[in-house]
């Protein structure tokens, strides 16, 4: 349970030192009654120990890290100092199986604070970020556990070990060797101090780039001013302004990205000028959420700590532990994909101007401005807009409808509504999944609304994983932020937020699916840049014509979408490639820059070294900003992505290579997602991923079907 931990830290950035966890206590019971009744440290009563919501405070969290780290650390002890022979099952075995409680409380915790986050909670989050990454240095620094693994790795050929055993030991070792456990003492101390920093700066970036996001909202004074927006989005932007005591006035939430939804419709250039400025400015205008001296420290630090480590930067030390392994192979992929995205992006942009100087526009175009031409320019040459899509895409009939039925015809799998599962924000929703044989395999959380205590973007989180080591079976949940629409309106979606919904849930059949022994390995536990490719695959079904007629029906009439419609969408599916490779590629571009320096190299200038890096990319197009810009980049700064947002890409050859398959054997069949079930998603980290992909493909991925699919061949 040590990797599952690592995992939370992961997702926070944290790594940091206490002088308070440096040695273990020694082991002893619960003892007091506030401890054994806290609902945090024993495993839930409910079904799949789903957690008890409805019984969990805001001060159980910190004496149940307390006690987890107290009791995992006795647990650790217990395997460093056993006097009997090293053996698999008595360490590698024993160090997985410890920790239960400590990862049932970071899971939760960690999760909570990106879902459901209030004051106390990130008070307590900068106040932990230190101590746990010391439990972790403790642990993974700790020269008798070193010890014992180097001595099974030694005789690892007289073992028999099963594949899946005998992974775990390299992972073992690999980890702790790559946490420094061949340092000498200085060199450790050294390490720790870092890790120390660390941690604290990448709490404070996640927790700076939610609150300017939030404090960065638009405020509209006047109807007219968001004229293009429908009755629905006016009322949702009336509704928010309200709740923040501005009556009468309109709000506009910024999403996680640098482009905002609404700049597609909006029709006032200054309200669209006003709202893209806001998002880019996020984190680099001064004030209490400013991030670029938190992004220039984490940088400096990731590179100092990389080198102590023996890797020239930060980038080498990440990658040598992905599929990818250098910084040549991303730089290779990045640097040949560049220049063809930006001419694409320059070709549609000069068709962009032709609109606006035929409307007697005198103004060139902007990034504010990209959105609302592109949606005039789809309606003439396809003559529709995404305006007469979300009719036909309410967020029912997408989730069940749409994801819950795709996945039913290709894997078998059903789904039933929970309703007596405590839930931590009223707009949550609960399903329990049934295999194809009736047995119940699974539980599944729908969390679909934004709100302010939530962290921006989309993502997947496992609360249980799954493993026949402890019995478990899985508890997965997927999060979006779709804007929530006044009490009694439908929720009508985006084109790209049903993308989304079907990208998160093949994130969630991933950990759904798995089936293995040791939950090291379980679901998502795979390299960052192979990740991506399932939920990637699980794109396709969102228009394959019998799952897109199942779901995309009119919220009033009931009519399914008309196929003169679908054949449009079809059509359209190159349209404006080259901006969002683009955009894409310059995010990706800036992570490896940031993460290929070394300390000598950290600028004193985050903003412009930003501007030199895209320029030297070749992808510094105006009217095409990055993806995100670096003071609210969360995946690299604040999350766990740093050097390694190039995954999304590096996926999608494995996702466009694996759509053909399914095409060429006949697409949307239970003999087709039996298969991948059974190759692929079911086996997470237990082999090679790449082993894992050939075992599926019958061979190596190719290139060839990325490059259509982006315009770039």
């Amino acid at each position: 349970m040590l990797m599952l931990l690592c995992s939370a830290l992961a997702i926070q950035s944290s790594v940091a030192a206490d002088p308070s966890v440096t040695s273990a206590p020694t082991s002893k019971p619960l003892m007091n009654k506030a401890l054994a009744a806290n609902p945090l440290l024993a495993a839930s009563t409910l079904a799949y120990e789903y957690p008890a919501f409805d019984q969990i405070r805001n001060e159980h969290y910190a004496p149940a890290f307390a006690e987890g780290m107290r009791l995992h650390l006795a647990e650790i002890n217990a395997i460093g100092n056993n006097t009997a022979k090293p053996t698999f099952d008595n360490t590698v075995v024993a160090l997985e199986r410890a920790g239960q409680a400590l990862n049932r409380v970071s899971t939760i915790f960690f999760n909570q604070i990106a879902t459901n986050t209030n004051p106390t909670l990130e008070s307590l989050s900068t106040d932990l970020a230190p101590k746990l990454s010391a439990h972790q240095d403790v642990i993974l620094m700790n020269a008798k556990l070193f010890k014992r693994i180097n001595a099974i790795i030694s005789q690892r050929d007289k073992l028999k070990l099963d594949a899946e055993s005998n992974r775990l030991l390299d992972r073992y070792y690999t980890d702790f060797v790559r946490a420094g456990a061949k340092l000498s003492d200085s060199d450790k101390a050294k390490l720790k101090a870092i890790n120390a920093q660390l941690a604290s700066l990448g709490t404070k970036f996640s927790q700076n780039v939610l609150k300017e996001t939030n404090a960065s909202a638009v405020i509209v004074e006047h109807k007219e001013q968001l004229k293009g927006l429908s009755e629905g989005e006016i009322n949702t932007a009336a509704a928010a302004a309200k709740a923040k005591g501005l009556d009468g006035k309109y709000l506009i939430p910024l999403m996680n990205t640098s482009g905002q939804p609404y700049l597609a419709s909006l029709e006032d250039r200054a309200v669209r000028q006003r709202l893209q400025e806001a998002s880019v400015n996020r984190g680099s205008h001064g004030g209490d959420f400013d991030n670029r001296d938190t992004a220039l420290q984490l940088a400096r630090l990731r590179a100092e700590r990389a080198q102590l480590l023996g890797y020239p930067n930060y980038a080498a030390y990440g990658l040598e532990d992905e599929t990818a392994k250098t910084t040549t192979a991303v730089n290779k992929m990045l640097s040949e994909l560049a220049p063809a995205a930006v001419a694409n992006a320059k070709n549609e942009a000069a068709e962009l101007q032709k609109i606006i100087d035929a409307n007697h526009g005198d103004f060139k175009l902007a990034a504010w401005d990209w959105a609302y031409y592109t949606e005039q320019l789809r309606t003439a040459k396809y003559a529709f807009d995404d305006t007469q899509l979300r009719p036909y895409f309410e967020l029912d009939s997408v989730l069940q409808n749409g994801v819950f039925f795709a996945a039913h015809q290709l894997y078998g799998i059903s789904f039933k509504e929970r309703k007596d599962l405590p839930v931590y924000h009223p707009s949550v929703r609960v399903f329990e999944v049934f295999d194809a044989d009736g047995k119940s395999m699974a539980l599944f959380i729908a969390d679909m609304y934004a709100r302010d205590s939530k962290r921006g973007g989309a993502w997947m989180n496992s609360y249980v994983e799954q493993s026949t080591l402890f019995n478990k079976k899985p508890v997965i949940a997927n999060h979006l932020n779709i804007p929530q629409p006044p009490k009694g309106e439908p929720t009508l979606l985006t084109a790209d937020e049903v993308k989304t919904a079907f990208h998160e849930f093949g994130h969630a059949l991933h950990g759904l699916f798995s089936q293995v022994h040791y939950p090291r390995f379980s679901g998502t536990n795979v390299p960052r840049d192979f990740v991506e490719y399932p939920s990637q695959v699980n794109e396709m079904w969102a228009t394959w014509p019998e799952v897109l007629k199942n779901y995309a029906k009119h919220y009033k009439t009931g009519e399914v979408i008309p196929q003169a419609l679908v054949d449009k969408i079809t059509a359209s599916n190159k349209f404006n490639q080259g901006f969002a490779t683009t955009e894409y590629l310059a995010a990706s571009l800036l992570d490896q820059r940031w993460h290929q320096l070394t300390p000598a190299q950290i600028p004193s200038d985050a903003i412009a070294f930003e501007n030199v890096a895209l320029k030297e990319a070749g992808v510094d197009f105006a009217p095409v900003p990055p993806r995100y810009r670096s003071t609210y980049f969360s995946h690299i700064f604040g999350g766990g992505y740093s050097a390694g947002y190039y995954a999304y890409l590096w996926s999608e050859v494995l996702d466009a290579d694996t759509v053909e398959w399914f095409k060429e054997n006949g697409g949307l069949t239970r003999k087709n997602g039996d298969w991948f079930r059974q190759q692929l998603l079911s086996r997470g980290g237990s082999i090679d991923p790449m082993e894992s992909f050939r075992n599926f493909r019958g061979r190596d991925p190719k290139i060839d079907p990325l490059l259509l699919r982006r315009g770039l061949k």
